[in-house]
């Protein structure tokens, strides 16, 4: 017999334009509101700058920008939800956050083929909670990705 632990996770679900998304709730460290970035030179577009988080200086991404998703609209609503993974820390950028959500391992369906045509490789899957649907991110592979910390993965 299996307990309810084994058989379902929770996540945080957040908005990018009219999608929902989901990180695993146990890679967030905090949710803040978007505040004041400290721009670096010559950064991708998505990397609006960094932070300081108690003497952490941390990069900020913004998730529409990374995924193409349009142009990021900062208002009342925009949160950084501060995600930490293998003492990598990032802020992530998105228009708000909805709630947690329980997902059961048989609602988590794997990440449809695109043919190459559209980069999945930070998408860890599709859930359905209802009549939801949560593209859940690979959080290993967004957070510890050479194109946001700059260096190349770490073998785990």
């Amino acid at each position: 017999m299996s307990s309810t632990k084994e058989t379902t996770r929770e996540f945080l679900a957040f908005k990018l334009g009219q999608e929902e998304y989901g990180v695993d709730i146990l890679s967030v460290q905090e949710i803040r509101g978007y505040d004041t970035v400290t721009r670096v030179p010559e950064p991708p577009e998505y990397i609006k700058g960094v932070i300081n988080l108690r003497g952490v200086i941390v990069p900020v991404v913004d998730l529409r920008l990374k995924f193409r998703l349009g142009q990021a609209t900062y208002d009342e609503f925009t949160v950084m939800i501060v995600l930490n993974l293998k003492g990598k820390v990032i802020a992530a950028v998105v228009d708000g956050v909805s709630d947690v959500v329980n997902v059961g391992k048989d609602d988590i369906r794997p990440t449809p083929e695109f043919g190459g045509v559209i980069d999945t490789r930070f998408i860890a899957g599709i859930a359905t909670v209802g009549e939801r649907m949560l593209i859940l991110l690979d959080i290993e592979s967004l957070v510890l990705s050479a194109d946001i910390t700059g260096a190349p993965p770490v073998a785990a």
